[in-house]
């Protein structure tokens, strides 16, 4: 059994090992020489910086400081995510904070020789940013993508070893925790998480304390605690981060939940698909469980809790919580008609709370810093900080988390790096399939909950996916009911079928067969999708639809009477044509074209039939003299 005073002597003992990579530069080399090692070199293992090799960087450089004989006094830590991620694999070293991008085994040796062995940075491996004109090296939080963020979901992440339970107990892990069970009741937990004002970050954004109240006050002998771990929006990697990053945050509020509402036992709902995120929340649960942090009499209390993680396999439908609960009890994840709401009937039919992972990752922060800390922060209806997946058309691809009421505008153009080959911004696109778009004319608009639904788009769990001038909207609004389609469960027939009859709609505008009706069908028919679908996916899912035809009404109206693509996206409307008087009759098009659809004798001048043509572009790509234009 763990108790308070072997917990503070871990985080004595492994303190200035940690925190050397938060205080860099002369703080952080006066500390690194207590630690045992004259430098840690971190390397993200999230699942991003692992698909791009982050794993045999590792393998060889551990090598290489065998070969140099420098393992005593290098320590390694696969760490998780960044956030830069489309620099990966990172690798930083400390306690200078040298930020090296895009590592491959061969730059290793390199860097070992001359930086790890004899203290000379090998500068052109960095990533440039964080390298001054006069040749000095910027922090991390120096650069403009860093230095407007906030990290307090995301504070361990890229710090710690998520495989080392010490490591996140030398940041005040468990602290809170211990808080909680010795000097709290649960009432006064509520009242904290209440006063700080913060709201589910994973959909809605219904306030987590009273959604602690409300299961607190229901009666039963039995009460469960569940985290939404199955993160399916397309783009959307906030939460996964976390998991793979800092999985003890997520124990140790689900414990703090627990002593909040008097359960006892807890799940974590996890999608099959994310294997690091599940492998270290194992070992993260096993941990918690071999200290005592989990189990019976926690710290010496009265108090027990354990967790059990379940694998989703994949269906979008059980993000909802009423069927994710469902799934959990062994049966076809669908969800059910509410109320009963699940703190009041939740799980195998007992109260029950669910937060999502990036919910729980702000727990701990505000028992220990306290509510007026956590509302300080953000606006006044949305408290806090919010984690973005930032994808699509845009320079830095990656993790931010940023406080609430930051602009749409700062995120693109100073956080993101703006718009990549001199594009212009277009729309973000926000809550993923249950979101909508913001058009750019609306970029000054301030990222909270109630701003982006009075836009028409949600939150969400925090995809945030932006478009440049030659994304096509009714293209977008056709590729998330695609999605929907897909992932309805079928239980109830007005997203059952609500849904396929929507798409088909859309496919016959892309398609050129377009009436003007339809968008009164569209409309009409979202209607009655959102007022009488059993659960929030069919409800919400006309938004994206929704949103581009009320901000891009002009590409619905241009798909269907002139049958043109204005962003040239939509394949039946897409034409391509080679100019006459530029073509050089070279051949290469026809000889390269698949679908053999050019036609023309050497020296003269070619013609694609418009019958034959597939619209792949091949033509276009291989034609040196730009003789090939699509309409």
């Amino acid at each position: 059994m763990m108790t308070i005073e072997q917990l503070n002597k871990i985080k004595e003992e492994k303190r200035e090992l940690v925190m050397v990579r938060k205080l860099i530069k002369e703080q952080g080399e006066e500390m690194a020489k207590h630690t045992g090692y004259k430098k840690q070199v971190l390397i993200c293992g999230g699942t991003g910086c692992t698909s791009s090799g982050s794993h045999k960087v590792i393998e060889t450089l551990e090598d290489s400081l065998k070969k140099h004989g420098l393992e005593k006094d290098i320590l390694v830590v696969r760490t998780g995510c960044f956030g830069l991620c489309a620099l990966g694999p990172i690798m930083i070293v400390y306690p200078e904070g040298c930020f090296y991008s895009q590592m491959t085994p061969d730059h290793i040796e390199r860097i070992v020789e001359e930086h790890l062995k004899n203290g000379n940075v090998v500068k052109e491996y960095l990533y440039q940013e964080t390298v001054h004109s006069d040749g000095s090296i910027l922090s991390l939080n120096e650069t403009a993508f860093y230095k407007k963020q906030m990290r307090v979901a995301l504070r361990n992440c890229g710090v710690i070893d998520p495989e080392q339970i010490e490591e996140y107990i030398a940041v005040d892990g468990y602290q809170a925790l211990a808080k909680v069970l010795t000097t709290m009741t649960g009432d006064e937990v509520i009242d904290e998480i209440t006063r700080s004002g913060l709201r589910g970050r994973g959909g809605g954004g219904f306030p987590t304390g009273r959604k602690w109240a409300f299961a607190k006050a229901t009666e039963s002998d039995i009460k469960y605690v569940c985290c939404n771990a199955d993160e399916g929006d397309p783009g959307a990697f906030m939460d996964r981060s976390i998991l793979e990053g800092d999985p003890h945050c997520v124990i140790e509020a689900m414990a703090i939940a627990g002593y909040s509402i008097g359960a006892q036992k807890g799940y974590v709902y996890v999608r099959a698909e994310y294997p690091i995120a599940v492998k270290r929340l194992q070992i993260a649960v096993d941990q918690a469980r071999e200290y005592g942090l989990l189990g019976e009499h926690i710290f010496g209390t009265d108090f027990s809790f354990d967790i059990e993680i379940r694998l989703g396999a994949g269906a979008f439908v059980c993000g909802e919580e009423t069927a994710l609960m469902t799934s959990i009890e062994g049966h076809r994840g669908e969800p059910r008609p509410r109320p009963p709401f699940p703190a009041v009937k939740g799980l195998f039919g007992k109260p029950t709370i669910l937060n999502n992972v990036e919910t729980n990752a702000n727990i701990a922060q505000i028992i220990l810093k306290g509510a007026d800390w956590f509302s300080s922060i953000g606006t006044e209806k949305s408290k806090g900080t919010k984690v973005f997946a930032l994808g699509g058309k845009i320079t830095n691809v990656g993790l931010v988390e940023i406080p609430m009421g930051t602009t749409l505008r700062e995120i693109v153009e100073e956080i993101g790096g703006g718009i990549p080959n001199g594009k212009k911004f277009k729309a973000a696109q926000t809550g993923g399939p249950s979101g909508g778009c913001i058009p750019a004319s609306h970029i000054d608009t301030p990222i909270d909950y109630d701003s982006l639904i009075a836009l028409g788009s949600m939150m969400g769990s925090g995809g945030l996916i932006i478009l440049d001038e030659d994304t096509c909207m009714v293209d977008i609004s056709k590729f998330y009911l695609d999605f929907t389609v897909d992932e309805s469960c079928g239980k109830c027939t007005p997203c059952r079928i609500g849904t396929k009859r929507l798409n088909q709609l859309l496919e016959k505008i892309t398609e050129g067969k377009g009436e003007m009706e339809d968008l009164e069908k569209i409309e009409e028919l979202a209607k009655h999708m959102k007022s009488s679908s059993l659960c929030a996916l069919g409800q919400s899912a006309p938004n994206p639809v929704l949103s581009t035809l009320n901000y891009f009404k002009d590409e619905y109206i241009a798909h269907i009477k002139d049958k043109k693509c204005p962003a040239g996206v939509c394949k039946k409307l897409m034409k391509y044509e080679i100019k006459p008087d530029l073509c050089k009759g070279c051949t290469l098009c026809a000889r390269n074209c698949p679908a053999n659809a050019i036609t023309g004798k050497v020296r003269e001048p070619h013609v694609i039939d418009q019958d034959k043509c597939i619209k792949c572009g091949v033509c276009m790509q291989n034609c040196k003299f730009n003789a090939i234009e699509k309409n």
